[in-house]
């Protein structure tokens, strides 16, 4: 028996006026509707090769003032939500497409999943990589069980290349879309929270260019109780996805960012599908500044033990920067899709963070060049019950008087109101202390 309920007719709806044309790539069920039935599929099928992550309950909750529940999709083999997508989209090719093989061109968590499930489903997998990419990167794919090309030195000359190389072979070249299959892969993420958590009131998921989560689990919840708030996160200096719904139709000149710490955070957006189901199930699109993803980054990496990366963090961060007042007391669950972060960004990211969360700060001072008050200050230091993380002494090249040097100190405090209780101690003694401003 077929169930049509008036959030499947809002699916119809918003898909009833895309364009059947496209210059993209495409697959040849890009225009089907997407259903309920079609992410119930999905997760039937690819039940057996991705991980029922858990959603659980955060001690974050107390912070924020609402039950958050974290979905934690960084879990999956390759880090990334996006295998939910990719594998549907695998098993669904024909199998003499599979014999033939699939390629890709980009080092993103898009690659990553497709190589590694189209190895594991013995399908010939080629991914061509710039020149420019990391070698973590190249050595993670290559792992998967990837025929790994290095070939130009943008991600337009792979992209060339890749689609050169399918034209002359017969692979078929795959980039990130928004066809029906590879929503509903995604889209089974919405079905799990719901199981996993009773009496949801809000759901949170990062937005952005590539918001094909966002459209396809909204599909799904909105399809399961119509009540349910679902939200979207996207970077303050992207907001790909909020402009794209106030014009209508997917802005593809908005500039981006090629720092592989965003992401597809910053990607253009790539479909009308998605953006129409977005702009009729979405109930909030939100954005949030860089310092709020980086502190949402060290909150989950102190209180959860996840490192995550910018698209992970950037659902969390909607609650840093406290754009969401209305879900106070309410019962949250925040989808952690991605924990793809380059170990050479994360030293960078949790230095960054502690510096904006007010926990790492830095002054100096003119004092005597004698033991006795390099001593005094340290005992203050002592007393206040910092940790000195570095301390530096210049006597050449100071203006003061002779005889003097100046200290300059970092130190790690607890807490905003720890930094406060230092700063007052230090200025009792030292009047003249000047602290660096973040």
């Amino acid at each position: 028996m077929k169930i049509v309920n008036r959030n499947e007719e809002l699916l119809r709806d918003a898909l009833s006026r895309i364009p059947q044309s496209s210059s993209r790539t495409s697959l040849s069920s890009c225009n089907k509707l997407i259903r309920f039935e079609d992410i119930s599929a999905a997760a039937f099928k690819i039940q057996c090769g991705v991980q029922k992550t858990p959603c659980m309950y955060s001690r974050l909750s107390k912070q924020y003032g609402m039950d958050i529940y974290l979905k934690k999709e960084f879990l999956q083999y390759t880090g990334s939500v996006k295998e939910r997508g990719v594998l549907y989209l695998l098993t669904s090719l024909p199998q003499d497409q599979q014999r033939k093989g699939v390629i890709v061109a980009s080092d993103s968590n898009f690659s990553m999943a497709v190589a590694y499930h189209a190895s594991a489903l013995r399908i010939p997998v080629f991914v061509i990589m710039s020149t420019s990419t990391s070698p973590a990167r190249v050595k993670l794919c290559r792992e998967y069980g990837a025929m790994v090309i290095s070939y130009g030195t943008t991600a337009k000359d792979s992209q060339t290349h890749a689609r050169r190389l399918s034209q002359e072979n017969g692979y078929l070249y795959l980039e990130e879309e928004d066809s029906a299959v590879y929503l509903s892969g995604l889209g089974t993420v919405g079905l799990e929270v719901y199981e996993q958590v009773p009496k949801l009131d809000a759901v949170i998921f990062p937005a952005g260019g590539h918001c094909g989560l966002l459209a396809g689990s909204a599909a799904a919840l909105k399809h399961l109780n119509p009540h349910i708030s679902v939200i979207g996160v996207e970077s303050e200096s992207f907001p790909v996805l909020q402009q794209s719904l106030k014009a209508g139709h997917p802005i593809e000149d908005q500039a981006c960012s090629n720092h592989h710490f965003y992401g597809d955070v910053s990607g253009l957006c790539f479909g009308s599908n998605s953006l129409q189901l977005t702009g009729k199930l979405v109930d909030k699109v939100v954005a949030v500044r860089e310092e709020n993803i980086l502190i949402s980054m060290l909150r989950l990496l102190e209180y959860e033990r996840a490192t995550v990366d910018a698209e992970g963090a950037i659902g969390l961060a909607a609650l840093v920067a406290g754009k969401l007042p209305e879900l106070k007391g309410k019962r949250v669950a925040i989808v952690i899709c991605s924990g793809n972060l380059e170990l050479h960004l994360l030293q960078q990211c949790i230095a960054r963070a502690l510096t904006l969360d007010n926990r790492v700060c830095r002054f100096s001072l003119v004092l005597s060049d004698s033991p006795g008050d390099i001593s005094k200050l340290l005992e203050i230091l002592s007393r206040e019950e910092v940790r000195v993380l570095d301390l530096k002494q210049e006597r050449t090249f100071v203006t003061s008087e002779l005889f003097t040097v100046e200290v300059t100190c970092t130190v790690e405090t607890r807490d905003k109101i720890h930094t406060a209780q230092l700063r007052n101690a230090l200025l009792e003694r030292y009047p003249t202390a000047a602290w660096t401003e973040r």
